[in-house]
């Protein structure tokens, strides 16, 4: 019997051994994809480094279904504050890039056509405080002239950014801007919001003053993928 990776071979009387070559196994992983098969992934991210995340938490201040709660009667509260709006549609700004979740959140529950458009502000960088004065660094798409703005940021602390967004918006041409924050953290505020026209502040939650994460919002690009605001352990971030 020949063994694996040879064969024989039949030459006249007698028979001879060939070698042939012995595959080398496939060492890829293979993940489902939304149809249950498999596909094959090179380098696949660590499940437990994901998972781990969670260790980094020091307490949870508010859980996925009061997060999904809140966000709901906010969104009836603009559907109703706005329905009356004879004019086009509002227009929802989002903060980018910590309010993304809030605000897809926030739209699918608005009972109201709306126009949805990003800015981006640089002030933090990676670490904890304000680089220096908010500088808008992805403009407006959308043409707001005339139009209500619903201006929807993740957090509000110091107030530097919507208070460097709102006077831009005007610029624009806004007739309106109302702020939508999903964390508001009063204690902490430098500059005062001063909105435009009959703009309305709406807030999801007071956050006292911690460093928190999630729903979002990040540390060093980290953490806006947990589905809870959390406060992060002192010693992820000093």
């Amino acid at each position: 019997m020949a063994a694996e990776g040879e064969e024989d071979e039949g030459h006249g009387g007698g028979r001879r051994r060939r070698r042939r070559p012995v595959r080398q196994k496939e060492t890829t992983t293979k993940a489902a994809t939304t149809e249950g098969e498999g596909q094959q992934l090179k380098n696949p991210i660590s499940h437990s480094l994901v998972m781990s995340l969670d260790s980094h938490i020091e307490s949870v201040l508010w859980t996925h279904d009061q997060i999904s709660d809140r966000v709901a009667q906010l969104a009836a509260q603009i559907s109703t504050d706005f329905d009356s709006n004879s004019g086009p549609p509002p227009v929802v700004v989002g903060v980018a890039t910590g309010a993304f979740l809030f605000l897809a959140d926030l739209v699918r529950k608005i009972q109201l056509p709306v126009s949805v458009d990003f800015v981006r502000v640089e002030s933090y960088g990676s670490g904890t405080e304000s680089n220096g004065a908010p500088v808008i660094s992805l403009n407006l798409k959308l043409d707001v002239k005339d139009k209500h703005v619903i201006l929807v940021e993740d957090i509000v602390d110091t107030g530097s950014t919507v208070s460097c967004l709102i006077p831009y918006l005007e610029s624009k041409g806004a007739s309106s801007v109302s702020v939508c924050t999903f964390l508001d953290k009063p204690t902490r505020r430098k500059v005062q919001v001063e909105l435009l026209g009959k703009g309305k502040f709406y807030r999801g939650f007071q956050c006292p003053d911690y460093f928190v994460v999630g729903y979002g919002m990040d540390f060093a690009e980290l953490y806006r993928n947990l589905p809870y605001i959390g406060v992060l352990k002192p010693e992820y971030y000093k």
